[in-house]
């Protein structure tokens, strides 16, 4: 039978001392850049991304790099920023796929002449908050920004105090501990 302690272990179970690292977060092999065709298409994208470069900015570069690169029989990493796009959205790690509702003012007051978000649908994006908490639980770098386990900390006059998620009490009420 097993105690849990809420203490730093390994894969299997083994428990760590606190000052030790954590193992290297080996999810691809370093030549591995799916689902970009290279290092050079990341890097490309990454540029591109960072920098937050409009569509028409991407289509303009990418024509430049093509006309150049006719010269010497090559393409560039991507044919237009669809294509861009399209190879960032298929990045699998840590995918958590967007979903999406609509909704609109609903009263028996609104007549054509109310104001326009009265009248207007509003369409609501976002990602399951709880599949990209467990991607964030997965990922190691991560690791120094959050507690691990449900906590309770106090001032020095004994007050509690509240400081982030693991420090409430619905996190400290769903820990399982069974002590020795």
């Amino acid at each position: 039978m097993r105690n849990f302690t809420g203490m730093p272990c390994d894969k299997s179970g083994n428990q760590v001392d606190d000052s030790a690292p954590p193992p290297p977060f080996d999810y691809r092999e370093p030549d591995d850049w799916s689902p970009f065709e290279d290092s050079l298409a990341f890097k490309t994208a990454n540029s591109f991304f960072r920098n937050r470069f409009s569509a028409a900015k991407i289509d303009g570069i990418l024509q430049l790099w093509s006309e150049s690169l006719e010269q010497h029989d090559d393409d560039p990493p991507f044919a237009n920023h669809q294509d861009l796009y399209k190879t960032i959205d298929a990045i699998p790690i840590g995918g958590v796929p967007w979903e999406s509702f609509s909704f609109g003012f609903n009263s028996p007051d609104v007549t054509p002449d109310s104001p326009k978000w009265m009248t207007a649908d509003f369409t609501i994006w976002y990602r399951d908050p709880r599949q990209l908490f467990l991607n964030m639980l997965q990922n190691p770098d991560f690791a120094p920004f959050f507690d691990y386990a449900p906590l309770r900390d106090y001032d020095e006059k004994g007050n509690r105090r509240y400081k982030n998620f693991m420090s409430g009490n619905w996190a400290w009420k769903q820990a399982v501990s069974r002590l020795s």
